[in-house]
């Protein structure tokens, strides 16, 4: 298949052109039918940030449902996350969704954070537990798991609250079948949830069937990575626990040092697993952009999802 050229399987996404703004909820939007949407990290320097902006202007063209932003460990990028979030919540014509982990934070610096966010506008949330210190020593903080956060969120404000899901199980998990049961009953107080990135589509549907027999309608969006910097994303992927196919990696490393070809590897891989995912009827498909454009706009343009008509300006 030639570059660019969409896939014939894939459901078409509704057409928000016309009602997309920044308030909009993300369960309604996955109940209108299949999301595109878009994860980005906070930047360490002011530069960073205007290139993140830049990279954000660039993605316009895919027209995105909705996007995120991550928020580091024990809060390390709080400030930026939540400037982040405000100020693109605030410029985009959609919403823009705020990561928040709850271990090693007390209730009322939350409670303070989601108080802020209400009042300006964001009314999306990702709610996380959070990883424990890397040196073993103890958390601190009111809080142990996401779903006590959920609560917090539920009493603070009317907020779409989604949940992570982990196909391969968490990386903590003592066994498969604990691990489906807690995510369960994770997303049984969640509006949605959204997938720690994966590289085989069985992987995510046979999750999907577990939770299903499980009781579970919570709708789960798939999360894709582009693979761009082959090492960086192996290294991610051992500390989640995520199976990395061999074949698949052999030939990332064969293009590795050819940035053209890699890109083109990383975008077909992706294009071809998102594909898998929405025609086997997954609710969307989440993209972790890695804070750069050329890897999602080459997604979006196989999946025939690039452009939309924009809405034009019209005088008075």
């Amino acid at each position: 298949m030639a570059p660019g050229t969409p896939h014939s399987s894939v459901p078409s996404r509704p057409d928000r052109s016309t009602s997309a703004h920044q308030d909009a909820r993300i369960d309604d939007l996955l109940a209108e039918g299949p999301t595109l949407s878009l994860e980005f990290f906070p930047p360490k320097t002011d530069r960073g940030v205007a290139n993140l902006l830049d990279t954000v202007d660039e993605l316009e063209d895919l027209n995105p449902d909705f996007v995120s932003v991550t928020y580091g460990a024990g809060g390390s990028t709080r400030d930026r996350t939540r400037d982040l979030v405000v100020s693109a919540n605030a410029d985009r014509n959609y919403p823009v969704m705020a990561h928040l982990t709850c271990v090693g934070h007390t209730r009322s610096e939350l409670a303070e954070l989601l108080e802020d966010y209400a009042a300006s506008g964001v009314r999306n949330i990702l709610a996380l537990a959070g990883d424990p210190p890397a040196d073993g020593s103890p958390a601190g903080g009111d809080f142990t798991y996401a779903t006590e956060l959920v609560e917090l969120i539920r009493e603070v404000g009317d907020f779409s609250v989604g949940v992570a899901a982990h196909p391969e199980t968490h990386p903590r998990s003592p066994d498969r079948a604990s691990d489906r049961r807690h995510l369960a009953d994770k997303l049984e107080v969640a509006d949605f949830a959204i997938t720690q990135f994966f590289f085989s589509a069985s992987d995510y549907f046979e999750m999907v069937d577990e939770l299903t027999a499980l009781g579970v309608t919570t709708p789960i969006v798939p999360g894709v990575i582009p693979v761009t910097n082959p090492v960086s994303v192996a290294r991610f992927a051992d500390l989640a626990k995520a199976h990395r196919p061999h074949e698949l990696w052999a030939r990332y490393e064969s293009v590795a040092d050819d940035e053209a070809a890699l890109m083109e590897v990383a975008v077909e891989a992706a294009a071809n697993l998102a594909e898998e995912l929405l025609a086997g009827g997954a609710p969307g498909v989440h993209l972790y952009a890695l804070n750069r454009a050329e890897a999602p706009l080459g997604v979006g343009a196989r999946l025939g999802w690039r452009i939309r008509p924009a809405v034009e300006a019209t005088d008075g």
